[in-house]
């Protein structure tokens, strides 16, 4: 039983809780809908308190179990403390056959720089988070997956790893790899898990909120033409509306993403493994 059996559901969402609306706790939200059990991990002190408030949510309004781990996936321990909370987490509902279904990477840090003004603490920072800590997170997971195929790991990627915007050398290289990463571990990983990618636009997040003129500037060709991008006054939000001013369209809303991966996670995505799912309201059009 998949996301019925909630104690064997235990979902492991990785992510850096920033505000109430972002990506991760969108998809915690819609995962706990279905019956997940979730751990949410965050990485500053100053997100305790939301991650606190998150877990209280999602097991007050939804009734699952929930718990929230500090730890900086950009370190070489931090994947091992989050599973060591979740054997604990088991260990304490007096269960010792740990079994994690889900694993969403969510996880992630944008630099944005032109080539000349690229430094290597920012190379290392967004290689380690974005990179080197799903690889971590993954070789600790995987003794817990399930053996019946049923097991489900979403990459959080994006656009940049595509489209070659302006001051994106880095973050776009490092979802590119992240992608490819992905691929690999959907054939090794085929008896146990399917592993798929999405690849969103830009999302009403405090990261697109905070995109410099630049950024706007470069995508703004791309949002133009993306068929559901289009503001629409009265219906979408206003600072939305006002953003796509300079931007050229609205983003997407978290709501919007975190449907994505919920329906990978179920299983009528079974069929589904070593893809990029196009969560971007046409702002590419997949081909794979």
């Amino acid at each position: 039983m998949f996301f019925p059996d909630i104690a064997r559901s235990l979902s492991q969402l990785t992510t850096g809780i920033q505000t109430d609306s972002g990506i991760g706790v969108g998809i915690a939200k819609n995962l706990a809908s279905k019956g997940a059990d979730i751990v949410i991990t965050y990485t500053s002190n100053s997100s305790t308190s939301l991650a606190a408030d998150l877990v209280k949510e999602l097991t007050t309004v939804y009734n699952v179990h929930a718990l929230s781990v500090q730890a900086d996936l950009g370190t070489t321990n931090g994947a091992q403390s989050i599973v060591a909370a979740v054997k604990e987490a088991f260990a304490a509902r007096g269960r010792s056959d740990v079994r994690i279904d889900i694993v969403v990477h969510n996880a992630g840090v944008a630099h944005n720089n032109p080539l000349s003004k690229i430094t290597l603490d920012e190379f290392d920072r967004s290689y380690n988070v974005n990179v080197r800590g799903p690889l971590l997170l993954m070789q600790a997971v995987e003794p817990y997956l399930p053996h019946d195929r049923s097991g489900r790991v979403v990459c959080v990627s994006s656009v940049s790893s595509t489209c070659g915007f302006p001051c994106q050398t880095v973050y776009g290289g490092t979802k590119a790899a992240l992608e490819a990463m992905a691929r690999t571990w959907a054939r090794e990983l085929a008896e146990r898990a399917t592993v798929n990618s999405i690849n969103p636009g830009p999302v009403a997040t405090e990261m697109w909120f905070r995109n410099t003129p630049e950024v706007n500037e470069g995508i703004r060709p791309f949002s133009q033409h993306t068929p559901l991008m289009r503001v629409r006054p009265g219906i979408d939000p206003q600072d939305m509306v006002d953003g796509a001013k300079a931007s050229g369209g609205r983003p997407a809303t978290v709501d919007e993403i975190a449907g994505v991966v919920g329906m990978l996670c179920t299983p009528d995505a079974a069929w589904i493994t070593g893809q990029v799912v196009c969560a971007n309201g046409g702002f590419i059009f997949g081909t794979q």
